[in-house]
């Protein structure tokens, strides 16, 4: 059997966590989240994670922010994570803007459960 892979979901909404969790754990995922950027990096520096799905918009450290620092970390393997965004406003940016704030896709909330579910196994298969 394949190892379980680990997804940090950083994002502050409890809905937004709790349904994810469970499309994620339908699917034999291990996610842990983290309700803002600063606990992200906190979670991240401490445990090792496969994907990180980062909200855009979080109090104390938002997700553009918290996604340059990971991209800066000296450990390679973390600094290569596939990180990507979610965000409500997502006509505020463009596809070349997320990919130079260091994200590797992003998904439009409402979030479309099977959309991020592919987007999942893209990175993760």
């Amino acid at each position: 059997m394949s190892e379980t892979k680990k997804i940090l979901v950083g994002e502050d909404s409890s809905i937004i966590i709790n349904l994810t969790k469970s499309v994620l754990a339908f699917e034999n995922y291990d996610m842990t989240a983290a309700k803002n950027g600063k606990l992200v990096l906190e979670k991240f520096e401490k445990e090792d994670f496969d994907l990180i799905l980062m909200d855009i918009s979080m109090p104390v450290l938002d997700g553009i922010a918290c996604t340059k620092e990971i991209r800066q970390m000296a450990d390679e393997k973390k600094a290569k994570v596939p990180i990507i965004a979610i965000s409500g406003n997502i006509h505020n940016m463009t596809h070349d803007e997320f990919r130079k704030a260091g994200f590797d896709d992003f998904l439009q909330k409402p979030l479309d459960y099977d959309r991020l579910l592919a987007t999942v196994k893209k990175f993760l298969s």
